[in-house]
């Protein structure tokens, strides 16, 4: 009954205004020095001291002097929940000068103090340390713990969490996330013995084996991976460890963007696809970073998009004169330029609507801001999209390249770097083709002109537009089903940060011409990947085997223009550069005077709508290209077109 009422006097008392808590914190800390004062001489003679009216001065004035210097000290700016060993230090000082300074006075009142003897002033300081450190750290305690309530109905349920990792982040996200009431850390679960049954934060800590025992015993459902300073490889070995349980795994927000209050514990994310591929990421090369971007005016072409997006951020760490953000969406443009301009960086960025079809535009730009290396990352890269859309792809993929070229040529850039694909090589697809022709455009100029043309080839990024990443977490949320085109179908993932990185590294090694391929890692199948994302997110896979599980997948069937494995290398003549992850690719070029030929077919071609002369001149001239689509799709879009 008393601790009842006593808990809803404590809720009653903080949810007071802050001005009436320090009021009420006053009045309570004048009675106990009071108190403490009047302790220490029954304490110091052992029996209940009555003190003479001689003395009653000493009682009143105690406090009168007590309290200004723990205002003075910031005893009361303190916030209860936030009370740590610093405020406890706080206590000490203020309680130690209040002892010297009543002492005094009491020496230089002298008879009229009566007799006091020194014990006091001792046994007095620490009864006050006792009482004023205790009741805040009780105030605390009560806070973390949840025992305040406002009737004696138990409180709101809060779901209770297992954190993986009992290191420095482990501690800090469980002190946070008491103080937030959002999720109730249970225990720690590390694989360091010697942490086996220890406390941190009044939690224990146990061992992997023990993760099924309690989540049992406390109805876990989420499990929070607190392991930043860990290995991807590690990560996802404990990931592979942790799929089968029934729970829902998630990661820490880096503690860095919680201190600076740009995520709160609420943020916790969803496990980094990254951490499942267990992908190591290599140390970047600094010179290669800055070689053509430091002091230098850099343009990248479809700016707001996945690729183009990341590169500007890491461009504008990398400290160019000037950023020119060219992209053809407004909104995409509107996002990006004020991610940037937030960061405060003092570089200048402009950003720029248009298209790369554009040529006239192009130069004007190229010429105007004196461009010295260009990142070309605009371009039509959904493969059912541009099946659908034959002329578009064509238009702006491989025209689209050539014109950024030329004007890049005409306003004497320095370096041109072209994002290509894993689907230039013996591309199924209209995508891929139009990837190789840009390609072969930009190795035929390499060989009469004076700016450097660069082409970095890598596979599938995480997270970026028509990824599966994204729709998979979509499929998982909305309880699925999740779909995969096919049971066999696999590709190699790399994160978009890791590849915006290398192609920057990867340019300033070329020499003119050169193709460029990324080491991709292992291949992933689609379907392990979703089976992997489901059981993460605490759910079963429903199937035949498993007709009681939550989500099931169902296979779609590949999509138009759609491979089952995708290739990085046309032909076996590949050497390795200086940074591991890049190598050198040979291969075919065909002349500039020849494929100026090519191109003005292509070119009346498109501008017709002649799919099977497109179609004729990319089989011809684009390396192992074996269309999946049927004539038939392509000219399906030449009635909409004549329409």
């Amino acid at each position: 009954m008393f601790k009842n009422h006593f808990n809803r006097l404590m809720q009653w008392f903080l949810n007071r205004p802050r001005t009436t808590k320090r009021i009420i914190s006053i009045i309570i800390d004048y009675a106990v020095v009071m108190f403490a004062l009047w302790a220490a001489y029954s304490l110091r003679l052992s029996t209940l001291y009555v003190p003479p009216s001689s003395q009653w001065w000493l009682f009143i004035s105690a406090p009168l002097i007590a309290i200004p210097i723990f205002i003075k000290l910031g005893l009361y700016r303190a916030i209860v929940r936030y009370i740590g060993l610093d405020v406890m230090w706080v206590i000490s000082k203020a309680i130690a000068l209040f002892t010297l300074i009543f002492a005094t006075i009491v020496v230089l009142a002298g008879p009229a103090a009566g007799l006091v003897p020194r014990t006091v002033y001792i046994i007095n300081a620490l009864i006050l340390f006792v009482i004023i450190g205790g009741l805040r750290v009780y105030a605390r305690w009560l806070f973390a713990n949840r025992h305040i309530s406002l009737s004696n109905v138990m409180e709101r349920y809060v779901p209770p969490v297992l954190i993986y990792g009992a290191g420095q982040a482990g501690a800090q996200l469980s002190a946070l996330l008491r103080m937030g009431r959002q999720l109730r850390p249970v225990a720690f679960i590390d694989d360091d013995p010697t942490l086996y049954r220890q406390q941190i934060n009044g939690l224990s800590v146990y061992r992997h084996r023990d993760l099924v025992r309690l989540i049992d015993k406390f109805k876990v459902r989420d499990v929070l991976l607190a392991m930043p300073s860990a290995s991807r490889s590690r990560r996802s070995e404990i990931l592979r460890s942790l799929e089968e349980l029934p729970v829902h795994i998630r990661t820490l927000p880096d503690l860095t963007d919680i201190a600076e209050g740009k995520l709160e514990v609420s943020d916790i994310q969803e496990v980094d696809i990254a951490d499942l591929l267990g992908r190591e990421a290599v140390e970047p090369d600094p010179q290669l970073l800055t070689a053509n971007i430091t002091d230098k005016c850099v343009m990248v072409t479809g700016a707001g998009g996945s690729i183009g997006s990341e590169l500007t951020r890491q461009i504008i760490k990398l400290k160019p004169s000037r950023l020119l953000l060219f992209e053809i969406s407004e909104f995409a443009l509107y996002q990006i330029e004020q991610e940037l301009c937030s960061l405060e960086s003092g570089v200048e960025v402009i950003a720029l609507l248009g298209s790369v079809v554009d040529r006239v535009r192009l130069t004007s730009i190229c010429q105007h801001f004196s461009v010295q290396t260009i990142y070309h990352a605009a371009a039509y890269k959904h493969v059912p999209m541009v099946e659908k859309n034959v002329g578009e792809g064509i238009r702006n993929n491989v025209f689209g390249t050539l014109h950024c070229a030329q004007a890049a040529i005409a306003a004497k850039v320095e370096t041109f770097v072209l994002i290509s694909t894993d689907k230039a090589v013996r591309p199924t697809n209209t995508m891929g083709a139009s990837k190789r022709m840009a390609e072969l455009v930009l190795q035929a100029l390499a060989q009469i002109s004076d700016t450097r043309f660069t082409m970095v080839r890598f596979g599938n990024v995480l997270g970026s537009s028509g990824s599966v990443v994204p729709l998979f977490r979509e499929q998982i949320a909305q309880g699925g089903p999740v779909t995969v085109t096919d049971a066999r179908i696999i590709r190699y993932f790399m994160t978009i940060p890791e590849a915006a990185e290398l192609v920057i590294q990867a340019g300033a090694m070329g020499q003119g011409g050169d193709v460029f391929v990324l080491d991709m890692g292992s291949a992933v199948k689609i379907v392990d990947l979703a089976t992997r994302m489901i059981h993460l997110s605490g759910f079963t896979v429903r199937n035949a085997e498993n007709p009681d599980g939550d989500i099931e997948i169902t296979y779609t069937g590949l999509r138009p223009g759609e491979k089952l494995f995708e290739e990085l290398l046309i032909g076996e003549n590949v050497s390795q550069t200086e940074h591991q992850k890049i190598m050198r690719a040979q291969e075919s070029v065909i002349a500039w005077t020849d494929l100026q030929l090519i191109l003005t077919d292509l070119q009346h071609a498109v501008s017709i709508a002649d799919y099977v002369q497109i179609r004729v001149i990319l089989g011809k001239y684009v390396d192992g290209f074996m269309p999946q689509c049927g004539i038939e799709d392509w000219l399906s879009q030449k009635v909409v077109v004549n329409q």
